[in-house]
């Protein structure tokens, strides 16, 4: 006997919720990290929560995701004494200013 319509519509809804509440815990898009004209990392659809840090110390950061983000100079997303964190919108581009230092690391603005 082949199975309802209702159940597998019930199926197919509830394989839809699962996908649909993974992708909560991440920035839909890419984060692009290049230091001088050599691209460092991208990273695709980043974690909402926590710290990301890149393999080395970066110059110019593209936000192509639909969150905000919060770029640091240390590579745990902690703000040195005397130092900020900078927050960098959506679909924004951000280059370090000298003597600030290059970007270690990043995390998802909270709200973003």
């Amino acid at each position: 006997m082949p199975p309802s319509r209702s159940l597998a519509a019930l199926i197919g809804l509830m394989t839809l919720g699962v996908a649909l509440t993974a992708c909560e815990d991440n920035a839909a898009g890419q984060v692009v990290a290049r230091n001088g004209d050599k691209v460092v990392e991208t990273v695709s659809n980043p974690p909402n929560h926590g710290c990301h840090r890149f393999p080395e110390g970066v110059t110019h950061v593209n936000n192509h995701t639909q969150s905000n983000l919060l770029l640091y100079t240390t590579p745990n997303c902690t703000v040195p004494p005397g130092g900020q964190s900078i927050y960098l919108d959506m679909g924004g581009a951000d280059e370090v200013v000298r003597g600030m230092g290059l970007w270690r690391s990043f995390s998802i603005a909270p709200g973003g």
